[in-house]
């Protein structure tokens, strides 16, 4: 596998390293993705969820337009 970073990525892979929290680069990539999954999976419960509500919720008899304009608004 190749993978190719930033050169930012790189300084903060190996600050993360020279910080002695992580052994090497593998680790601080491992546990990026892990994090990334953990984050990943949230959103996609809390979308599942507010889905859900909506579903729940019924039919709405205001227009999508007025729904933008009420979320604009706050």
């Amino acid at each position: 596998m190749n993978i190719s970073f930033t050169k930012q990525q790189e300084e903060y892979i190996t600050t993360q390293v020279e910080s002695g929290e992580y052994q090497n680069n593998s680790e601080v990539i491992r546990d990026a993705l892990r994090l990334h999954t953990v984050y990943r999976n949230k959103v996609i419960n809390d979308l599942k969820i507010e889905i859900e509500k909506g579903l729940e919720s019924g039919i709405s008899k205001r227009s999508v337009k007025d729904i933008i304009e009420s979320k604009r608004k706050k």
